[in-house]
């Protein structure tokens, strides 16, 4: 005899299958019209609070986060599921490649309209004028501090600027986007490279002059000079009077071999001179890096860094010594008091070579040695030299003691994984700036690490990024002794000035009623 139970409704197989049917009929997944990916609403069983299903059709409440599901996008605004197709010539495809950088613009068109506030947030909680004005008086604060603090403020009030390129050729403006920028010791001039669209690049020297108004004009010499190679690295050197001359270090194509060309920078004046100085040409295979040194012990030399090696070669006589080692250099600076020369790899590598000692086959040359953890794009030694200054390829900027060679400062939020970008340093101010990968430049206190302001590019990251990256130039003295202080930023063809002064107005708006707009003077 067979057992029924009360489930089955006393109906034995016919009341188990009338409750089979009841089920396939009410479950919402098996409905034939609606997608098994929308995300739209629709009335669903509702959850109680302890997680069990309730009888009410009410909707649920909203999630912020929607699950990942493997070959599908969700999108929070059309709230549904778009499926990838990789390798398939779609209408209208998606990538991953393409949701992040529509998730990075959407970022930065959002930070670039916070940073055209008028009253921007200060750099840290509770920090205003009148506060470390009142403090300072009662002495609470002391004045090395009050000027960092107060330089602090100063960089969170900058505000963008556009600047026109004045030049004698005014019928054609510039086209081609910023490759590097370098201004000397004064900060008057600053050394341009340029892409040129069919194919090299130009380079030349911008003339920096402030305005006793509070204004900052920009002159782009006359001559410029072309090449079908790529300029790898730049710098200013001394050798006839302070800034004399510009180091380039010029890549190989072709049949043609690589070399540093030491220019005089007498040949980017607008009245060009019968005899422009020393100009010379060091045939070096592809250099990554290139530094002048300004300690009399090695008067007129300069040092490359190349795959494998470093050569340091005295301008005037040609002499060379040649260093072996087992990675690339890609940066390089010479100390101020000691003929000593910082060198930065691929390996991560960081080491120091003493001029005054002679080269050997091992590597007892090195004065001292320690590891960033990636490849070294930059390195900036500190006024005492004491202190290094590390970027790499991980995004990692630490400050090194020399002496101890360990790290003692690490600062947070650049990017980078594998572009050659550089590190400045304003120890005046006691500022950090480095500009990353992401297309966005920052700006830390260099006595405590403490990230003070991130500025969005104005123009959105192109398909290839280093065309977008900004290049920028940081002084208290834009365009010499009475410049004005501010941030010079170069991004693609354009030139950006961020100064300090609030009432700052564009040389081309002298005389004009301020505009309303977010580039107004205010």
């Amino acid at each position: 005899m067979k057992r029924f139970s009360w489930r089955d409704g006393g109906g034995g197989r016919q009341g188990r299958h009338r409750h089979h049917r009841w089920r396939k009929v009410r479950s919402p997944s098996r409905s034939p019209d609606r997608s098994r990916y929308d995300r739209s609403p629709e009335p669903c069983p509702s959850t109680s609070t302890d997680g069990s299903e309730a009888g009410s059709s009410a909707p649920p409440k909203a999630t912020n986060t929607a699950p990942e599901l493997p070959g599908f996008y969700f999108d929070p605004e059309k709230n549904r599921y778009f499926r990838l197709l990789p390798g398939h010539n779609n209408c209208n495809p998606l990538t991953n490649e393409m949701l992040r950088a529509k998730e990075q613009e959407r970022k930065r068109s959002a930070l670039l309209l916070e940073d055209e506030q008028p009253r921007k947030k200060a750099p840290r909680t509770g920090q205003n004028t009148s506060l470390l004005l009142h403090n300072r008086h009662l002495g609470l604060l002391p004045p090395s501090s009050y000027c960092r603090l107060i330089h602090e403020l100063k960089v969170s009030g900058m505000r963008r600027h556009k600047l026109e390129v004045q030049s004698s050729e005014s019928s054609s403006p510039n086209t081609d986007n910023f490759r590097l920028i370098k201004a000397d010791s004064t900060c008057e001039r600053v050394f341009t490279v340029n892409d040129v669209s069919h194919g090299g690049c130009k380079y030349g020297i911008m003339n920096l002059s402030g305005c006793s108004k509070g204004s900052l004009s920009v002159e782009m010499c006359d001559n410029l000079y072309f090449t079908n190679r790529k300029v790898n690295s730049i710098c200013w050197a001394s050798v006839s009077h302070p800034d004399s001359h510009v180091l380039l270090c010029l890549v190989s194509i072709s049949q043609t071999p690589g070399c540093v060309s030491l220019l005089p920078a007498s040949l980017f004046s607008n009245s060009n001179p019968d005899q422009p100085g020393m100009l010379c040409s060091f045939k070096i295979s592809t250099a990554w890096s290139c530094a002048w040194c300004l300690n009399p012990q090695a008067d007129k030399t300069f040092s490359t860094g190349l795959s494998r090696h470093v050569i340091v070669t005295n301008a005037v006589t040609g002499r060379r010594q040649m260093y072996s080692i087992n990675s690339d250099v890609l940066a390089q600076q010479f100390a101020l008091r000691a003929p000593v020369l910082f060198n930065g790899c691929r390996s991560g590598e960081i080491f120091s070579i003493d001029l005054r000692q002679r080269s050997r086959r091992d590597h007892s040359w090195k004065a001292c040695r320690f590891h960033q953890g990636s490849g070294v794009t930059s390195v900036r030694l500190l006024r005492d030299e004491n202190y290094l200054l590390a970027a790499d390829m991980q995004g990692q900027i630490k400050l090194w003691d020399v002496r101890m060679t360990r790290t003692v400062k690490q600062y947070e939020g650049h990017h980078n994984e594998y572009a050659y970008l550089p590190l400045h340093v304003n120890e005046d101010e006691g500022l950090l700036l480095a500009v990353g990968q992401d297309c966005y430049t920052r700006l830390w206190s260099l006595n405590d690490g403490h990230l003070l302001r991130t500025i969005p590019s104005p123009h959105p990251a192109g398909k290839e990024g280093f065309d977008s990256i900004p290049n920028v130039v940081f002084s208290s003295q834009l365009g010499g002794c009475r410049g004005l202080p501010g941030l010079l930023m170069a991004v693609r063809h354009d030139l950006y000035y961020y100064p300090y002064n609030s009432d700052y107005q564009d040389p081309a708006a002298a005389g004009k009623e301020p505009s309303a707009g977010p580039l107004s003077g205010r």
